[in-house]
């Protein structure tokens, strides 16, 4: 398996499945429990969708790098890394939080999806305009293929 993947997207909702795809078929490399590869893939989902509204005001096809890899937490856990890049409106990442979940109203969780789905998510103002998102994510547990039964 390749260390890291990195490829550039279009802001357009179009694009999000093929981001699930490469998610999942790289999680499923590294022997991911099916249930953490799907929270991961939502996680991602969110942050993009986020991108998309927020950072672009809904305009497609505008620039959004993705790059997936390996990672060890401080613990020394294996995992997965996702950065995502876009290059549209700049905020303060403190400003950046989850509504109210007393708010009953469709929309605006994303922030909280992922806060809640990874291990850690870090947001920062990208050289030359534009946000980071940086996450990562470490299975509970990983499954060990040869011990699966048929």
């Amino acid at each position: 398996m390749k260390p890291a993947i990195e490829w550039e997207i279009g802001s357009d909702p179009e694009s999000l499945p093929a981001v699930r795809e490469k998610l999942c078929a790289f999680a499923r490399q590294c022997r991911w429990p099916e249930a953490c590869t799907h929270d991961l893939a939502l996680a991602v989902h969110e942050a993009l969708t986020n991108v998309i509204r927020h950072g672009y005001g809904n305009v497609g096809g505008q620039p959004i790098r993705i790059r997936i890899s390996k990672c060890v937490t401080t613990e020394g856990v294996e995992g997965i890394e996702v950065t995502i890049r876009d290059f549209g409106r700049q905020i303060d990442p403190a400003s950046i939080r989850g509504r109210d979940l007393d708010e009953v109203r469709p929309g605006g969780l994303g922030v909280h999806i992922i806060t809640q789905i990874m291990d850690s998510a870090r947001y920062e103002p990208a050289e030359g305009g534009g946000m980071r998102l940086t996450m990562q994510k470490c299975p509970a547990k990983l499954v060990d293929p040869s011990s699966a039964s048929t």
